[in-house]
């Protein structure tokens, strides 16, 4: 049970998680944390912290719908939406993408590693003005 707990608080804390509330990620992360994205390494809650809160400040909105938790001994899996509109990207419209994230947690129910998986060109690449319709291309081109 106590395993359950450690991945509903995750869970509750992606679905509230906000530019107003960013000193929740301490009740969820080891204060060692290692936080890893297609994007991003970064190591430290405090770092993280500082990463999120820059993040938030760009975004004019963003949302995580998970959609399924699966955990075995110290580690979990979470597969999840992302929906999220950015000034500078899809022309403020929002973008969506799918993702999951695996995590391991410490002996104190703390997440110690956070590894998310995405299509960073889906969220990304795809929806800048110059490289956005190239993007786009290869990918039918490949068939993805």
């Amino acid at each position: 049970m106590k395993q359950d707990q450690r991945l509903v608080r995750v869970i509750e804390l992606y679905r509230t998680l906000d530019k107003d509330n960013l000193h929740l990620l301490a009740e969820v992360y080891a204060d060692g944390i290692l936080f890893e994205d297609p994007a991003h390494r970064i190591q430290g809650r405090m770092a993280l912290e500082r990463y999120f809160s820059a993040l938030y400040k760009e975004l004019d909105s963003i949302h995580f719908e998970i959609e399924s938790a699966t955990r075995a001994d110290q580690y979990a899996w979470l597969s999840w939406t992302m929906t999220l509109s950015h000034p500078r990207l899809a022309s403020g419209k929002s973008v969506t993408v799918s993702g999951a994230s695996r995590l391991n947690f410490d002996e104190h129910g703390m997440v110690l590693h956070h590894r998310d998986y995405f299509d960073l060109g889906a969220l990304l690449y795809e929806h800048l003005p110059l490289l956005g319709p190239v993007v786009r291309a290869l990918k039918r081109r490949f068939g993805a």
